[in-house]
């Protein structure tokens, strides 16, 4: 499993890439690995307010439909539209063009709360 130094995990398999108050978030390679096949991605909307481990998003593979879950607080302020046309590229790079949306965070100490990358993999071998 790839597993990027910079970035921070969520426990439900989601990755988040901070960029001053705002985080890109995406699926882990782990997650995209056990969906199989994505065919469709439910996109949160644009100004949605949500809350750290709220559902905000769906991924449709060909094997099962799988929520996806905020691990922060905030705003939607960006969705990646790409994935409408091509929601594989959750399975082909869930680390740069497969990522989902982003948010602009309401309390950046929930960032605390995350797992580095060895914690993450420390806890994949739990």
């Amino acid at each position: 499993m790839n597993t990027p130094s910079d970035l921070q995990y969520s426990t439900e398999h989601e990755w988040v890439r901070v960029d001053g108050n705002r985080v890109v978030i995406g699926i882990t390679d782990y997650a995209q690995d056990a969906l199989g096949d994505v065919v469709y991605v439910d996109l949160p909307d644009v100004g949605l307010q949500v809350i750290a481990h709220a559902s905000i998003a769906e991924i449709e593979s060909t094997k099962s439909v799988s929520e996806v879950y905020c691990p922060v607080s905030g705003a939607v302020v960006e969705t990646n539209g790409d994935l409408d046309a091509t929601p594989e590229l959750l399975n082909t790079d869930p680390y740069g063009a497969g990522w989902i949306f982003a948010i602009e965070l309401a309390d950046p100490a929930e960032l605390d709360q995350l797992m580095d990358a060895a914690g993450y993999e420390a806890f994949l071998a739990d």
